[in-house]
């Protein structure tokens, strides 16, 4: 049976049907066509309508709406839209549903949000696809954290924050007043900020150590105030202390040993440090031999990686190997020093701006415009603030002091994390 012979199998059908009529004389119902015989008739065309090419499928379906009356077309109006827009996040099971919305960009997934009820609660409980966005804005993943909606909301808080680095918008600044004279050095530790020059320390040793302009390192007894040891080796001002726990082993350490490191204008050197108040250089670190790149006056040293910028860029070494992992190179526009170095951003700064550095991407997401601040060749007036977010934002340690320089009229300018609006 060809598509013509459909239309006409069904056309007869229609009115057949449409025939019946009533006597004036005593009422008369023709019924031209038994169920039975219908649903046999139907089964048939069905059989045949099916064999037919998508083409003829189509030409058969519009002869009949030709045919049809108001009712029939109001009938396929009210189910073409249910057919047509079928919600397959209702007809899956939940982890095929959560398998399709990982190939769904963020955006979009919030806008799907917006369907029904029934999709705002399957999308916000898909927890790995709000787990990789966040992780993806550089966020913080706490994977202790069972709420299944959780992660939507960390995602909704990531997104402003970013787009506020991204509109130069996340900080406010602030001043602090009281110096009567030049204020030459800043230290920032565990909260508090102090005017002194290249010190660090340490409770669990009791030992604070100091960087000096005699080119020496002195180790001190931090509750008895006496001096227990001066390091010597360095040919230029001290510039830069750190005093961290090792947490890689090598041949010269093992994790859990306190390392000592000191920065002068050409070379890093490393020393252990522990009671023992004599200790011997296990190494020293350059970025030339023969001295013709500088270092500029800031360290960052986690345990696991060195970092230093130069003229060339920001040079990073594994401290298991002492080997340089690279050397990712700032924008030629600005000679950009150090400040703070994460896993995920860093923090640089010039004269005119403090910005923020993508190192996955290598390239700067944020800036905020700097004052003229007091200049500093041994980087002894500015300083970086709190320092986790630099391993990814968790919502929570985007707050307080973000960097600190001294000023000309003696004061202390300040930027500060903006509050979440």
């Amino acid at each position: 049976m060809k598509c013509d012979e459909v239309v006409y199998e069904v056309q007869s059908a229609i009115l057949r049907h449409n025939c019946g009529y009533a006597m004036k004389t005593g009422k008369f119902f023709h019924n031209l066509m038994e169920r039975k015989d219908f649903e046999t008739w139907l089964d048939n065309i069905s059989v045949t309508f099916l064999s037919l090419t998508d083409l003829q499928k189509n030409e058969t379906l519009d002869h009949l709406i030709s045919l049809s009356g108001a009712v029939q077309l109001r009938h396929l109006s009210n189910n073409l839209e249910t057919l047509l827009k079928r919600d397959f996040l209702k007809l899956l099971p939940l982890e095929l549903s959560f398998y399709l919305l990982k190939w769904l960009d963020p955006q979009t997934l919030l806008t799907c949000c917006l369907v029904s009820k029934q999709w705002n609660k399957v999308i916000s409980a898909c927890t790995e696809v709000w787990q990789t966005a966040c992780k993806n804005l550089g966020w913080q993943i706490d994977d202790s954290v069972q709420d299944a909606l959780h992660w939507k909301k960390v995602y909704l808080k990531a997104i402003l924050r970013m787009k506020q680095l991204e509109d130069h918008e996340a900080f406010e600044t602030s001043s602090l007043i009281g110096h009567s004279a030049r204020v030459y050095a800043l230290y920032y530790k565990d909260g508090l900020l102090c005017t002194v020059f290249s010190v660090d320390y340490n409770d669990e040793l009791d030992i604070l150590v100091s960087g000096s302009a005699d080119f020496t390192v002195k180790v001190w007894a931090l509750s008895a105030g006496t001096c227990l040891n001066t390091l010597t080796g360095h040919t230029e001002w001290v510039t830069k202390v750190v005093l961290q726990k090792c947490k890689v082993k090598s041949l010269l350490h093992s994790p859990g040993d306190y390392i000592l490191l000191s920065a002068d204008k050409y070379e890093i050197k490393i020393w252990p440090i522990g009671r023992e108040i004599n200790c011997k250089c296990l190494k020293t670190l350059s970025v030339s031999e023969d001295r013709s790149i500088c270092l500029q006056p800031r360290l960052h040293f986690d345990g696991k990686y060195i970092v230093c910028s130069s003229a060339l860029g920001l040079y990073q070494w594994d401290f298991a190997s002492y080997d340089i992992l690279r050397v990712i190179k700032t924008p030629e526009i600005a000679n950009l020093a150090l400040l703070g170095f994460g896993d995920i951003f860093a923090l640089l700064f010039d004269n005119r701006y403090l910005y923020i550095m993508d190192l996955r991407t290598e390239s700067l997401i944020s800036r905020w415009p700097l004052p003229e601040y007091r200049k500093s060749k041994r980087g002894s007036s500015f300083l970086a603030g709190e320092a986790s977010w630099l391993n990814g934002l968790d919502g929570h340690n985007d707050t307080g002091l973000v960097f600190a320089t001294s000023m000309p009229d003696h004061s202390i300018h300040l930027v500060l994390w903006k509050e979440h609006g």
